[in-house]
C-alpha cells in the first residue's frame, strides 16, 4: 500500500452508491490496497462496510465470500465476520468463541453525492465540497469510472489544464487559432488552491454549436481531487473529479 500520509488520510471514491445492493460483495482497490466492499442483507441492516480484503484465518480474499445474517462469510473456511469486522463464528469449532485477534481490518467510509468514499487512515478533513449536488437547478450526471494509463496526479494535472484545449479538443473546447490563455488570479487557503476567471474561447462549449468565451474556475482540494466550473451569463457547468 502507498504510505504517503496525505493520500492515506484523505477520502477517495471507490464505487457508486447505487452499484452496491443489499447483500452484495465487491472487490475494489485503493492506493495499492485490496479492499472488500459489502452491504448488509436487505431487511437486516443494509449497512455498508469496507475492509482489507483478507480473512484473518488463512489469508483468503473475503471478496469471494457472501453475506448471510448480516455477516460476511469467508469463502475458504466459512468464518463469519459481523459488521464491526469481528469474527463471530468459526464453523469448525461452533461452540468455541472466536479469539479476539480474529478481527478484519476495517476502514472508514461515507456516502456523498451518490458516491462511496473510503479513507485508509484517519481523515484529515471532510469529503470535498460540491454544493451543486444539492442545487435543484443542476442536472446531475455520474460519469466514469475511466481507466487511465497514468498516475493520479497526472490525471488531475490534465483536468486543470486549459492550454491543451485548442489541440486535443479542437472544434469543441478550443481552436488552434485562439490558443492564448490570459492572466488569472490564484488563491491558496486551508481548503486548497483556487484559480478564478480563466477566460477560454470555445467553438462549441455546450453542444449547441454556438461559440462563446467561457470563464473557468478551478479548485484543487487534495492531490487527487479537484473541481471546475465554467459559466456564461446564462449557464453553469461543474465537475468534481476524484
Amino acid at each position: 500500500m502507498l504510505d504517503d500520509p496525505v493520500l492515506v488520510n484523505d477520502w477517495h471514491v471507490v464505487a457508486r452508491a447505487g452499484e452496491i445492493a443489499g447483500g452484495e460483495v465487491r472487490a475494489v482497490r485503493l492506493l495499492g490496497q485490496d479492499l472488500v466492499l459489502w452491504r448488509g442483507a436487505p431487511g437486516v441492516s443494509a449497512g455498508l462496510s469496507v475492509w482489507q480484503d483478507l480473512c484473518r484465518h488463512r489469508g483468503a480474499k473475503l471478496s469471494g465470500g457472501r453475506v448471510a445474517d448480516d455477516c460476511l462469510i469467508c469463502p475458504y473456511h466459512g468464518w463469519q465476520y459481523d459488521s464491526s469486522g469481528r469474527c463471530v463464528r468459526i464453523p469448525a469449532h461452533p461452540a468455541q468463541p472466536p479469539p479476539a485477534r480474529a478481527q478484519a481490518t476495517t476502514y472508514r467510509l461515507t456516502e456523498r453525492y451518490g458516491l462511496i468514499w473510503a479513507c485508509l487512515g484517519t481523515p484529515a478533513g471532510d469529503v470535498p465540497a460540491f454544493p451543486e449536488a444539492d442545487d435543484g437547478s443542476f442536472r446531475k450526471v455520474h460519469a466514469g469510472p475511466y481507466l487511465f494509463k497514468a498516475l493520479g496526479p497526472r490525471v488531475i494535472e490534465n483536468f486543470l489544464d486549459v492550454g491543451h484545449f485548442p489541440f486535443v479538443h479542437a472544434g469543441f473546447l478550443g481552436d488552434p487559432r485562439h490558443s492564448e490563455v490570459g492572466d488569472y488570479e490564484v488563491e491558496t487557503a486551508a481548503g486548497g488552491i483556487t484559480a478564478r476567471d480563466i477566460a477560454v474561447w470555445q467553438p462549441d462549449p455546450d453542444g449547441t454549436g454556438e461559440s462563446a468565451k467561457m470563464n473557468y474556475t478551478y479548485r484543487v482540494f487534495r492531490p487527487l481531487a479537484a473541481y471546475f466550473e465554467k459559466r456564461t451569463e446564462q449557464q453553469r457547468f461543474s465537475i468534481i473529479n476524484s
